[in-house]
């Protein structure tokens, strides 16, 4: 396998176009490639530095998730990539491969929370994107935005018994006045919007999030409170 490691977006989009397979620490596709056999060219961003940004609300694809805990990320997005796999899984592990690659996602929740979007690349060139279709399309993330919460909180259960996919809730309130809450059980993530001001709580649970369970309310409603201070 033929690993090309192109140094602007220009080449990267050549590329993809070229047939490339985009790869970021491999640690979702390894184990396949090693049954299913590798592709004959593979492609990181890693020496892209659009795809290695990070500060001033960006957050580069190629970033290695151990990096993301940095000052200059908000904690609400620190807190989410700290609790992704082991020390090893984090400094391989990218935000383009947990965001757009993986189907557990760890880091979208709190992405969904600071009102992100995204940048993809594509043969044709870069494209911002919403979160909505980052998740059904899973496309070559290179860079994630946000807008500054005022404040976030964040929160992953320990794996229950029989290996269930663990319940991650995320809160965050915006400049603008919005709270914004998203939650992820087993591998659907499910997020919401309402004014900071009073309990919105019965507005998201009736709407947005009816399908979340009671533990999952408990969690979510627990990271609510954290932002408010309550």
């Amino acid at each position: 396998m033929q690993l090309r490691l192109p140094t602007s977006v220009s080449e990267a989009r050549e590329c993809l176009a070229e047939g490339a397979i985009p790869v970021g620490g491999a640690t979702l596709i390894w184990a396949a490639w090693q049954r299913d056999g590798f592709p004959e060219q593979a492609v990181s961003l890693r020496n892209v530095p659009e795809a290695t940004a990070i500060g001033d609300g960006v957050l580069g694809g190629a970033v290695l998730l151990h990096q993301v805990l940095d000052d200059r990320v908000p904690e609400v997005l620190r807190q989410a990539a700290k609790g992704v796999g082991t020390g090893a899984v984090r400094r391989a592990a990218t935000v383009g491969g947990n965001i757009a690659g993986s189907t557990l996602r760890d880091l979208l929740p709190a992405a969904m929370v600071l009102d992100a979007w995204a940048d993809v690349l594509t043969a044709d060139g870069v494209e911002q994107v919403d979160l909505a279709e980052v998740q059904a399309k899973s496309p070559v993330l290179l860079a994630l935005r946000w807008r500054e919460p005022v404040r976030g909180a964040y929160a992953k259960v320990a794996d229950p018994a029989g290996g269930e996919v663990p319940t991650i809730a995320a809160a965050a309130v915006g400049t603008e006045g919005v709270l914004r809450v998203a939650v992820r059980e087993g591998y659907a993530v499910s997020g919401g919007e309402v004014g900071a001001a009073g309990d919105g709580s019965a507005e998201l649970f009736a709407g947005a999030l009816s399908g979340v369970s009671e533990a999952g309310r408990s969690l979510v409603l627990e990271q609510v409170a954290r932002v408010r201070g309550e």
